[in-house]
């Protein structure tokens, strides 16, 4: 289905409101006369002021705010990008607009009434910057503002909350609602009640994650026994033989040849017999651990422990563990002792969580493909918001090699083209083995290459603050994706 249907172009509205913050611009104004200004106004939303009546001066502070914090003048995209928010949209912005400023000019106007507001990010790393990034605006207009990492304990995060604006994960706020039905008393519960949200990566939020559930458990033993024999019988079988799997390697089945395998080594009459229900439950377990899931890609082994790789973020999810004895399979897979682990006990997707949101808006660069699955799932349309600056970036045509060894060779070609140039490269690659697979044909031949990736999550931070400098070459997963930004020059 076509989704120009579900896309709002029509900016009129919002231009409007532009002319009507540009009349209330203030451009003399000091820190402590926007002070005074934002305590009227938040004097004002108390009182039952329309928040569409307070927009056009709560902006103008917050335009003029940016002006002395940071010393950006916002442009007039950001301002219709964050008119657009104010009213519930979902807007497309393309990626180097200013996205993450925009996002501060609702979450004043929402703040007003101490009520909390929460900017959902995409990961970690982006709600830790952006909170400190913009903290000096906020500041500016009396607001306080937090952030909230997965580390953070139970009393950092009721600070963070117990702020005017916190920014955290999506993710984070979806498990500290699902704590709270674990909680034994009012003093281990963190959150305030749902107010208002902005989602950052709105369509990776809303789309891409959202029917993946977030699980709370509880600690029971592991019921994968440690059978050597059956370990070593599935470990034997082989692909086409014993087992099938799908075009995708998704499912995997037992072949005919491989039951009757299973059975002989085994010593079974009848793997199917009611009485072998549980140990064909374990081999199906085993044969996932063993040929579907694959060690750099879905997983990494770090510190003795199995910890899961997001499929889409790149990153370690250190909330996440594969249920019904999947994860103690692949602990066994990988020479590890099975630990102790989860039954569970509460879940939600995050469809369902940010439903408890009153209202919500969000932004991204790409919003329209997506625009039907907004509008069916969460009743937002798309507002698209033209460029400032127009993209003069060339996309050239799609390169297809017969097979994975010419292309690597390609690629390779292309990175020492470019890298004797001494522009900057990141390339992107799908898993960990993909990106240290890569390293290894480059490094010898360009020794200062950095790789990204969740096995060396702790080193984000520098790796991208360095690899807009000249001559950078940077190999990373999609860690480096969504919302990060690579400055030229570092």
């Amino acid at each position: 289905m076509g989704n120009s249907k579900f896309t709002e172009s029509d900016l009129r509205p919002y231009i409007q409101a532009l002319k009507e913050i540009k009349k209330h611009i203030l451009p003399d104004a000091m820190p402590e006369d926007l002070l005074r200004i934002m305590t009227d106004l938040r004097r004002q939303a108390n009182e039952g002021a329309p928040r569409e009546e307070l927009l056009p001066q709560v902006f103008a502070a917050v335009y003029t705010a940016v002006e002395r914090a940071l010393s950006i003048t916002p442009h007039d995209a950001q301002l219709l990008a964050a008119a657009a928010m104010a009213e519930g949209r979902l807007i497309e912005l393309p990626t180097g607009e200013g996205k993450t400023i925009a996002a501060v000019f609702p979450a004043c106007l929402d703040a007003l009434t101490g009520e909390g507001v929460h900017v959902l990010t995409f990961n970690d790393y982006l709600a830790k910057r952006d909170a400190l990034w913009m903290e000096p605006v906020y500041t500016i207009l009396g607001f306080t503002v937090a952030y909230i990492r997965e580390t953070s304990d139970t009393d950092a995060r009721k600070a963070a909350y117990a702020a005017d604006i916190t920014y955290l994960t999506a993710k984070e706020a979806g498990f500290d609602y699902l704590r709270e039905f674990l909680a034994y008393e009012s003093s281990q519960i963190c959150r305030r009640p749902f107010h208002f949200a902005i989602l950052d990566e709105a369509d990776s939020i809303l789309i891409d994650e959202a029917r993946i559930p977030l699980v709370i458990s509880g600690d029971i033993p592991s019921r994968v026994d440690m059978d050597r024999r059956m370990i070593a019988t599935v470990r034997s079988c082989e692909k086409d033989l014993h087992y099938a799997t799908d075009e995708y390697s998704n499912n995997i089945s037992l072949t005919e040849e491989g039951i009757a395998y299973i059975e002989k080594s085994l010593g079974l009459d009848n793997l199917y017999d009611e009485n072998n229900h549980d140990l064909l439950s374990k081999i199906n377990v085993f044969l996932q651990a063993e040929f579907l899931l694959k060690r750099d890609v879905d997983y990494i082994v770090r510190d003795s422990e199995v910890q899961l790789v997001d499929e889409f973020t790149g990153r370690v999810d250190k909330n996440r563990e594969w249920p019904d004895g999947l994860q103690a399979a692949v602990e066994l897979k990988e020479g590890l002792t099975p630990k102790v682990h989860g039954i569970v006990m509460n879940r939600i997707t995050l469809r369902d969580f940010l439903r408890f949101y009153p209202e919500f808006c969000g932004m991204t660069g790409t919003a329209v493909d997506s625009a039907y699955e907004f509008y069916e799932f969460y009743g937002k349309m798309v507002t698209v918001i033209p460029p400032q600056i127009p993209c003069i970036r060339i996309d050239h045509e799609d390169r297809l090699f017969a097979n994975t060894e010419a292309k690597t060779n390609a690629l390779c070609e292309e990175i020492e083209t470019v890298h004797l140039t001494g522009r900057p490269i990141l390339i992107g690659t799908h898993t960990i083995r993909e990106s240290e697979l890569l390293a290894g044909k480059l490094r010898f031949r360009i020794p200062e290459l950095r790789i990204l990736n969740a096995k060396n999550d702790e080193e984000e931070a520098k790796i991208i603050a360095d690899a807009g400098k000249r001559s950078a070459v940077t190999i990373s997963t999609n860690m480096a994706g969504r919302g990060v930004d690579i400055r030229l020059g570092g």
